[in-house]
């Protein structure tokens, strides 16, 4: 809890500048904007508005690119007399519908609205502009990128001009009083998802979130990142981990693992945090932006040049000149190696950031929303620490079991170095084609399995051998046969390839659109999907192809977006249902509108993904 208390404590020293503002909320918190078609050609607008805050009658106006709109039916407000203006005006305060109707439309239309609002504590905001792409055809708005054009302080990142901001609640720009300015945000803020459903996982965790309580958010993000610790996302720190112990040689004991083990997993759980503040600050993800060639390549060399002081090439350890900056101790070979240790648990976290699971994308949406850096880093934070859990539990254990120097430590380290290579080639793979990847796995499965096979010696190490050949052999069999997936190399002559569900590919919202404007009177399922997501890699393997969901699924239309080029496209598309990475999937039914509270974030095993389903019904 101390060092728990220390990093929220730095966070909180970064919060300061969003703290400045804390006083006067964004204006899209102070005044929620949301759009549903409610009989086939009335579009009906709600604002939501923050307590304290208000909103002017006369400010409303809506317009359409792509459909004519009639007059809007705007509800009486309640009489204010402002005083600098010497008139009355109308005034909404808590919420306020209006009613537009579309007079025609040829399909789906972007609806622009502008409002202007302010706050008691004597403040009004410039005029801003919410967009919403809908059709006439009943139910939910389909929420979509801002139109382009559109002038909004807020969306295009820019300093209002003094004019548009006046003091006491006047309007108008011709205020005497000196303006006050609402500064910007730094970035877009992404679109808000649908509030999850109560006693859901995301709902708990929104709620949580909400209430602002360290108290309640501490101990149940541990839990969450506890149970994300067992996830294909954080496994493969366990052996980078062990080879870190192993390597550090003879004098492995419990409290060298635990010092090396807590390092580690401190170095992850700091970056982690900061990967996460910034995403939501900056209002998308930066997965994507991580998994491009030039940084996966440069962390595969990082620890192939692991692998290599496990062959015992060279004794690896900061450079002396580096310690002296690093740290104060007085053991420089001992803090250089804490060091080391700390900056590779600081580059893994780029193993566990691509991973979107429930919790991660429900504190990633609470910051983008409220800017609240210290409770949703306290979250990322707490999260991390379960997610290190295990790999304490490893290092303190393998500080007591690794044996002492000799011949059979020597054995240790040489395995312990083979799996830092595949992890070098897994963390690759995603920028590699198919056959590149499988010939590697090839190499490393043949060339490692026949070299334990000719060591003499006990039995161990030849059944580990065998179990390397076979696996070697296989992916050649695989590649040379015409298989192209290195995780099933042979699925394409057992058959099992064709259980794969069958997914039509879609690029951008525009082709959403289409689909979700002429459904045909089927459900829609829309996967978002990348090359480098490890969780959508199991959905494929391990959901999708199950008889039961695909039977489920029999009358849905399913589509797929493949965002692993991060392109513009790919990113509207992320931003419009306020997503922050993959995996994502998103239900709609038979209307084309999204179902309520039926997101499905992160894995999910068949199990849990058919309850997931019934609300396709």
């Amino acid at each position: 809890m101390a060092l728990l208390s220390a990093v929220l404590l730095l966070l909180s020293l970064f919060a300061h500048p969003a703290r400045a503002d804390e006083e006067f909320l964004d204006p899209a918190v102070a005044f929620k904007f949301s759009a549903r078609i409610v009989d086939g050609k009335t579009i009906s607008i709600t604002y939501d508005i923050a307590e304290g805050y208000y909103m002017y009658r006369e400010r409303f106006a809506f317009k359409a690119d792509g459909a004519t709109l009639g007059a809007p039916q705007i509800p009486p407000g309640k009489v204010k007399y402002d005083e600098t203006f010497a008139k009355n005006v109308e005034t909404y305060r808590h919420s306020v519908t209006i009613l537009v109707p579309v007079q025609s439309a040829a399909g789906p239309f972007t609806l622009v609205a502008t409002s202007q609002g302010c706050s008691d504590k004597g403040l009004c905001y410039s005029p801003q502009e919410s967009t919403a792409r809908l059709m006439a055809v009943g139910g939910a708005a389909l929420a979509g990128p801002p139109a382009a054009g559109a002038k909004s302080a807020l969306a295009l990142g820019t300093q209002p001009a003094p004019a548009d901001v006046s003091v006491a609640g006047a309007p108008g720009a011709d205020a005497a009083a000196t303006a006050a300015v609402v500064p910007a945000a730094a970035a877009p803020v992404a679109a808000a998802a649908p509030a999850a459903a109560e006693g859901s996982e995301m709902g708990r965790i929104e709620s949580a979130l909400k209430g602002r309580s360290l108290f309640v958010i501490v101990p149940l993000f541990i839990a969450l990142g506890l149970g994300l610790s067992f996830t294909p996302c954080v496994l493969p720190m366990v052996p980078i981990l062990s080879s870190i112990i192993v390597g550090d040689g003879a004098r492995g004991n419990r409290s060298r693992g635990f010092a090396l083990s807590v390092t580690y997993s401190l170095g992850m759980a700091i970056v982690y945090t900061a990967l996460g503040v910034a995403a939501g600050l900056i209002g998308e993800g930066l997965s994507a932006a991580l998994q491009n060639p030039w940084v996966l390549g440069i962390f595969g060399l990082g620890m192939a040049g692991m692998a290599l002081s496990m062959f015992g090439v060279y004794d690896l350890q900061v450079p002396a000149g580096m310690q002296s900056r690093l740290t104060m101790a007085s053991n420089r070979q001992s803090s250089g190696k804490l060091a080391g240790v700390f900056a590779m648990g600081a580059i893994s976290a780029l193993i566990v950031g691509p991973c979107v699971a429930a919790p991660l994308a429900g504190a990633l949406v609470y910051i983008s929303q409220t800017r609240d850096v210290v409770v949703g880093g306290g979250a990322l934070f707490s999260m991390a620490v379960g997610m290190s859990v295990p790999l304490i539990l490893v290092g303190v254990s393998a500080g007591a079991l690794i044996p002492r120097a000799g011949a059979w430590m020597d054995s240790v380290k040489k395995f312990f170095g083979v799996l830092l290579l595949a992890m070098a080639w897994w963390l690759v793979s995603p920028v590699l084609p198919a056959v590149v990847q499988m010939v590697g796995w090839t190499l490393l499965g043949l060339g490692y399995g026949v070299y334990l096979l000719r060591q003499r010696g006990t039995l161990l190490p030849k059944v580990i051998g065998a179990v390397f050949v076979i696996f070697g052999t296989v992916q050649l069999v695989g590649v040379a046969t015409g298989g192209r997936d290195a995780l099933a190399p042979l699925s394409h002559l057992t058959g099992s390839a064709d259980r794969h569900m069958k997914f039509a590919r879609i690029k951008n919202s525009a082709e959403l659109d289409a689909i979700l404007a002429n459904t045909g009177g089927k459900t829609v399922l829309l996967d978002f999907y990348a090359d480098w997501c490890v969780s959508c890699k199991e959905m494929e393997k391990l959901t999708f192809v199950e008889p039961v969901i695909q039977q489920k699924l029999a009358n849905t239309i399913t589509l797929q977006i493949d965002v692993t080029a991060n392109n513009e496209d790919d990113k509207a598309m992320l931003k419009r249902f306020g997503l922050f990475g993959p995996p994502g999937i998103i239900l709609f039914n038979a209307q084309g509108q999204e179902i309520p509270a039926s997101r499905v974030i992160g894995f999910q095993d068949s199990g849990k993904f058919l309850k997931s389903l019934e609300r396709l019904n």
